[in-house]
């Protein structure tokens, strides 16, 4: 472990977990590793196993970070609420843990929170996804601005994601302006509704254009992704896939303006 390079004293670091202690430690091994200190950190745990609590409860002792957990399971969306009401500073940065910071991150952060102080209209910057984010105004650093236009109407239906649940830095006031995340729904469902209260509260935010640069996300045979996605939903034949392209881009819109 280095010493302490970046300071963060005005960012609650939110880590939600659930059954994956050896990941978790690893999340924050990495950070430390990259000389990253944070002026709290919050585990928000949704009833792992006595076994793995066991385990966090252990790490707890070493770092000292705030452990807030629950008696029942009840879902990502209530995980990240219950998290996010404990934050106690401005900024969060949400992280789930199977993710690890990579070593431009630091800096990344640095700027990301610069930028937060200069436009108070600001709400989320992203530092992670799976794709490009499809209409993007570039910025300063690598980052770019996401942008939503409603009335297009027959572009793709990808540029209504200017809401991701992966890696980012937003206010901590976020639930203020967004509304709680839906709970007592799947981790999809959860994810798109706060999407679609992003897009209708004018949400801002900003996108790291190199968006696997800054996180890697890593689950292993002991620690396997504990999300299970609905394949149906995802399906691998071509005219479906296209069926499936075409009833989305048509809900998208449907959800957005009713």
């Amino acid at each position: 472990m280095q010493s302490n390079e970046f300071e963060f004293s005005e960012v609650t670091l939110l880590v939600t977990h659930y059954n994956r202690p050896a990941s978790l430690a690893r999340l924050l091994s990495s950070f430390a590793s990259l000389g990253c200190s944070f002026g709290e950190i919050i585990i928000s745990d949704d009833c792992s196993t006595e076994e793995n609590l066991i385990q966090v409860k252990k790490l707890q002792t070493e770092l000292g970070f705030k452990l807030i957990t629950t008696p029942t399971n009840a879902g990502l969306g209530n995980n990240i609420n219950k998290g996010q009401r404990n934050a106690t500073l401005p900024l969060t940065l949400y992280v789930q843990e199977d993710f690890v910071p990579l070593p431009l991150f630091p800096q990344k952060l640095s700027a990301s929170i610069e930028f937060m102080h200069n436009d108070s209209a600001l709400d989320i910057v992203r530092f992670y996804a799976y794709q490009r984010f499809p209409f993007l105004k570039p910025f300063a650093q690598g980052f770019s601005e996401m942008q939503f236009n409603p009335a297009d109407v027959l572009s793709t239906y990808n540029k209504f994601y200017l809401y991701s649940d992966h890696p980012h830095l937003r206010r901590s006031d976020f639930l203020k302006k967004f509304g709680d995340y839906k709970e007592g729904v799947n981790v999809e469902k959860a994810e798109y509704s706060m999407m679609m209260s992003f897009l209708k509260r004018k949400g801002k935010g900003f996108f790291y254009e190199d968006f696997k640069g800054l996180f890697e996300q890593k689950n292993s045979s002991e620690e396997p992704s504990t999300f299970k996605r609905n394949w149906k939903r995802h399906p691998s034949n071509i005219v479906i896939g296209m069926a499936r392209h075409l009833y989305r881009h048509i809900k998208f819109n449907i959800n957005y303006y009713f």
